[in-house]
């Protein structure tokens, strides 16, 4: 197939691409390259990506109306995974503006090339963050996502509804997935694991919030690039409604202790960390656990990489991508 695939150099997108590459389809891979976080290690992904024939970068950014509507007209796409989007809870709260341009702009962009130009199946981001202040635990599909608590998760179950129309209103198959906190080799340099490893290798604290009373249903990369391919094949058909949409939860389905990741991390490098407690952060929530039987049921799918492998391989990544 060809295939578009926003954030291409994002953590998600480049590993995504990899593996479509890999199995030999065709991927024009989009990104604006911004410096949210560090431009190099996002061209550090680029590079592996472009020593594969068939894959092709086009530099942009989702909210380049025109550009966007050429891309789609010229390319004429088969599947679109969408992965580009503003990360990040805490920066929603200083930059709400970057997350309506991406976001919200930016999908809107994709949703009217995939109806313009009927496009088979489009997969996107959502994220666990929609569960917003809910308390039951796990989080299903089921569970009302009224209640969110930054503005990123807001924008998220935006996409969400704003999918259910293009699907219902245009026939436009979409599915959506629901990430619960994605680590691995070649992270994001503003999450947890990121932030912990070089902290504890320069020998600085570590910010611990809520005092370390915290859950997270940590999933690791690789589960997450074999859950989106599973779900891309699987082209999405009418579920609650009478529209070819579906959400699906993708987490590991077994929350780990914040202090307990800690320890792995500890484990792994062979050191310990200087923890800073501090309270919670604005828009942060203490806990995340995924019901992923729904995503189980439809492709026969669930992560299963333990923590304590998936944490070795990151810090195994991180110390020669850094040389430290």
């Amino acid at each position: 197939m060809k295939i578009l695939l926003t954030g291409a150099a994002g953590f998600v997108g480049a590993a995504t691409a990899q593996q479509l590459l890999a199995r030999g389809d065709t991927v024009v891979g989009l990104d604006n390259l911004n410096d949210y976080y560090d431009p190099a290690l996002k061209q550090s992904r680029l590079d592996l990506l472009n020593s594969h024939t068939n894959f092709r970068f086009v530099k942009m950014d989702l909210a380049d109306r025109p550009g966007m509507a050429q891309l789609f007209a010229t390319e004429r796409f088969d599947r679109v995974v969408h992965l580009a989007a503003q990360a990040g809870v805490r920066y929603s709260l200083q930059n709400p503006n970057a997350y309506v341009d991406s976001n919200l702009v930016g999908f809107v962009n994709v949703l009217e090339g995939c109806r313009n130009h009927s496009i088979q199946h489009l997969v996107y981001a959502s994220s666990s963050s929609v569960y917003g202040g809910n308390t039951k635990m796990p989080f299903s599909e089921t569970d009302n996502v009224d209640h969110p608590v930054s503005l990123y998760a807001a924008t998220k179950k935006a996409n969400e509804l704003m999918a259910h129309t293009y699907s219902h209103l245009f026939s436009v198959p979409t599915t959506g997935l629901r990430f619960f906190t994605v680590y691995g080799p070649w992270g994001r340099p503003d999450m947890a694991l990121f932030l912990f490893t070089k902290a504890i290798l320069e020998g600085n604290p570590i910010k611990v919030f809520n005092h370390g009373k915290m859950l997270r249903d940590f999933t690791y990369i690789n589960d997450i690039v074999e859950g989106v391919i599973r779900v891309l094949d699987k082209v999405a058909t009418p579920a609650e409604s009478s529209a070819p949409y579906r959400v699906f939860n993708i987490g590991n389905n077994q929350p780990v202790p914040l202090m307990d990741f800690i320890g792995c991390l500890e484990s792994a490098l062979g050191m310990k960390a200087k923890k800073e407690l501090l309270p919670m952060q604005d828009g942060d929530v203490p806990a995340t656990f995924a019901d992923a039987q729904a995503l189980n049921d439809w492709v026969g799918f669930a992560p299963a990489t333990p923590i304590s492998h998936g944490v070795q391989r990151f810090v195994d990544w991180y110390r020669r991508y850094y040389r430290v």
